[in-house]
């Protein structure tokens, strides 16, 4: 006797149709100070209001729905938050991680919202890995994305333990954004010596961010683009955080080469990336970025590990690996010989 099939619904498709609500949800609440105020003590409708300046009406359709989600609970008539809010989206927590919903809605959806068009054409609606149009955006951007890289980053830094080295380390941090990858890096020893590397409009907010950690003594700044100018050379290590994406395959390639003659033998490139499996198939959070790639550069998208390794291997590196670290993959580690 076989066993009956379940039926198959509409339900996960209705689901995805109001996909955006929580995304937008959990942004208004970052923007009125929802989860900030709860983590000072449980409260009423009427006291986050207050302590908000928003309205009680928008906030109560706001909580309740975060009730449902289980982003917050509710006892009686007043709201807490529930672990993964306190955790993630206090802002004044090292481990915040609700930067990213704070550009929702002024600098993701427009963009997205061209979607259909951009299918169509295969031209993004801006191309953020351009100098003209990505200085502003990464600048505003980078503070906000610091959480989301520095534990991988901490790890990294455990894993390379740069303060075992006689004399100076050097790293090189590529497109450095945050400076988040060099940051951990330089905290893990005092032997090391960074050099953020980005676009001149973006550096400002590099050096905030590097000062905001007390190490500009420790940090040269250069400004340029990834394509034409000189690195340098002499470096032990190179970071790229998440910049292959952008750059498409024929750039990526390049930039590996190029980031291969600025280490000295025996030196460490590491990359952090969202991977996809071999065949394209997954995981949905890598196949979704690469969508995005599709939305805001030219010719960006995601990569397998096979892909980048191959990359790699023609660059002149050797034995590449991946190291397990927080984040949406392992990142990719390869050795100059």
């Amino acid at each position: 006797m076989s066993t009956p099939t379940a039926p198959v619904t509409p339900e996960r498709i209705m689901q995805f149709a109001w996909g955006y609500a929580p995304t937008l949800a959990i942004e208004a609440a970052l923007q009125h100070r929802v989860f900030d105020i709860l983590d000072e003590s449980p409260k009423t409708l009427a006291e986050i209001a207050a302590a908000s300046g928003a309205s009680e009406r928008g906030l109560r359709a706001i909580l309740n729905a975060l009730v449902g989600l289980d982003f917050l609970r509710r006892d009686g008539d007043k709201y807490t938050l529930a672990p993964e809010s306190e955790a993630f989206l206090v802002s004044t927590k090292p481990s915040f991680q609700g930067g990213m919903f704070k550009h929702t809605s002024k600098q993701l959806l427009p963009n997205w919202l061209q979607l259909n068009e951009i299918v169509r054409t295969g031209e993004p609606a801006r191309s953020v890995n351009s100098e003209d149009d990505g200085s502003e955006f990464f600048k505003a951007f980078v503070h906000d994305i610091f959480p989301l890289s520095y534990p991988a980053a901490q790890v990294l830094a455990a894993q390379l333990a740069l303060g075992d080295r006689e004399g100076e380390v050097r790293v090189l941090d590529i497109a450095a954004g945050s400076g988040v990858w060099s940051i951990a890096l330089t905290q893990s020893a005092r032997n090391v010596l960074a050099t953020a590397f980005d676009w001149e409009g973006v550096l400002p907010a590099t050096q905030a961010m590097v000062e905001r950690f007390g190490l500009l003594e420790r940090y040269t700044f250069l400004p340029g683009d990834l394509n034409t100018t000189p690195f340098g050379d002499g470096y032990d290590v190179a970071t790229l955080g998440h910049i292959l994406h952008s750059e498409g395959p024929e750039s990526s390639k390049a930039l590996l080469k190029k980031t291969f003659e600025a280490l000295k033998p025996d030196g460490t490139i590491v990359i952090a990336e969202f991977l996809v499996n071999d065949d394209r198939t997954g995981p949905p959070g890598g196949l979704i970025f690469a969508l995005n790639m599709l939305v805001n550069t030219k010719n960006g998208d995601t990569f397998s590990f096979e892909e980048i390794a191959g990359w790699l291997t023609a660059a002149g590196f050797v034995d590449v690996r991946t190291l397990d670290a927080p984040g949406p993959s392992p990142l990719v580690l390869a050795t100059k010989p």
